[in-house]
């Protein structure tokens, strides 16, 4: 477990700062707002124009430092943040240090391999809807300790990464789990790594209350990496309310369950109200990339589902077209996971065509194969000739569903890029 250090104890020391992406900026204006002017090493990315009054310099610098805050996603299994460990350097993280210092009675973080997204902004949704200031962050939104971010509310809904976790000392008052799957096995070393640092925000000093989706049945499994005190929560157990919202597929009924019940378990006015919730729900307006529809061509719809990069919520996406013909866009940047939980979770599924997309694709198309041998499996050489496959393949009436169950990283700089590519090739069917 990282030390207990908060953001004001770095006033006064010589602090280090691994990394400029999104957090690292924070990271920086933070610093800068406590008066701390750091070391700063630059990783993957130049230091631009806004960072100022900063000296730039290389790992070997950072071990000079009294403290290095990291940016998350630099694991905490690598050989040079290690060494600087070992040295007598504590490294940290930009949420663990807020989380030091917080008034955690007013957290809820959100964790899970996917549906941390939906989760987290449907809890905001419905807080806001009770007529509550809420500042959505972490992973979604704006870190709660960049000074640019709103500091005038009543509740945090933090979106926490696997990444994030590893650097958390003090847990908030609530964590929410959406699921439980493989995914950022080489940055963890492995799955059962993986699982252990997904799951440890739950076992942290003052986490008074977990809520889990009791319908993942890894979740299940591993609860006793969960803590001592979790409530599960079931698409059962959906009174009507969760309509309102709009979502395609029981899962996302079961991402607004667990956001609820988070809400209250931290204790949110209203939110134990079903009337009260239930006016809150609607006009959500869902997440870009997220099982949204992007049109309709020649009766066939397409749906993008971009951010799905992991085999739970692909065989969710498409369980949400169930009884309607489907073809799959599966593939993408290949991290070695094993697919035949996707081959086993669309066995005997009628009506499918998985069009295999690179990296990853001969893997995927090699396990369907062999595990799911009732689905059509096709191998192309890129997204938009994957489109059009699918395209004419489910006419009259079927559905081409991009939900790649991998990263986008390698072929595009990011999932909205891949997204805009999969609409930019729809809309060429119009023209054609």
């Amino acid at each position: 477990m990282p030390p207990t250090i908060s953001w004001s104890d770095l006033r006064d020391r010589r602090v280090g700062v691994w990394g400029l992406g999104v957090e690292g900026r924070a990271n920086l204006r933070k610093l800068a707002a406590l008066g701390v002017a750091p070391q700063v090493m630059v990783d993957d990315a130049p230091a631009g124009d806004d960072v100022v009054g900063t000296e730039a310099g290389g790992l070997e610098a950072l071990a000079g430092c009294d403290v290095v805050v990291k940016s998350p996603g630099i694991s905490r299994l690598r050989e040079d943040l290690q060494a600087l460990e070992e040295g007598g350097t504590p490294v940290v993280g930009g949420l663990g240090l807020w989380l030091a210092e917080a008034d955690r009675d007013r957290v809820l973080c959100i964790t899970g391999t996917k549906g941390k997204s939906t989760t987290t902004a449907i809890a905001g949704h419905l807080a806001t809807g009770l007529g509550q200031r809420v500042l959505l962050g972490g992973n979604f939104g704006t870190a709660p300790w960049d000074p640019e971010a709103p500091q005038d509310v009543d509740w945090w809904v933090v979106e926490t990464s696997s990444y994030q976790a590893t650097d958390v000392a003090l847990g908030p008052a609530v964590v929410a789990v959406t699921s439980l799957s493989q995914d950022h096995l080489d940055w963890h070393g492995g799955i059962q790594n993986y699982f252990g640092d997904k799951l440890s925000l739950c076992r942290r000093p003052g986490v008074r209350q977990v809520v889990a989706d009791g319908d993942s049945p890894l979740l299940r499994e591993h609860a006793d990496l969960l803590g001592p005190t979790v409530q599960w929560i079931s698409a059962g157990d959906d009174p009507g309310w969760t309509t309102g919202l709009g979502l395609l597929g029981e899962h996302n009924v079961r991402n607004a369950l667990v956001a609820r019940a988070g809400l209250v378990a931290l204790g949110v006015p209203g939110a134990d109200d079903d009337a009260r919730i239930a006016a809150a729900a609607r006009d959500f307006a869902g997440l870009g990339s997220r099982l949204r529809p992007v049109g309709r061509v020649d009766g066939v719809e397409f749906v993008d589902d971009s951010l799905s990069t992991n085999v739970l919520p692909t065989l969710a996406a498409v369980d949400a077209f169930r009884g309607r013909r489907v073809a799959l866009l599966v593939g993408g940047h290949d991290r070695g996971i094993d697919y035949a939980p996707l081959a086993d979770g669309l066995t005997g599924r009628a009506g499918l065509l998985a069009i295999c997309l690179p990296d990853s694709g001969p893997r995927i198309a090699a396990a369907l194969r062999t595990g799911a041998p009732d689905v059509e499996v096709r191998e192309v050489a890129d997204l938009p000739e994957g489109v059009r496959a699918g395209f004419e393949w489910a006419r009259p009436d079927g559905v081409v569903l991009l939900s790649p169950a991998a990263p986008s990283f390698g072929r595009y700089r990011n999932y909205e890029e891949r997204a805009a590519d999969f609409v930019r090739t729809v809309e060429s069917l119009t023209l054609s």
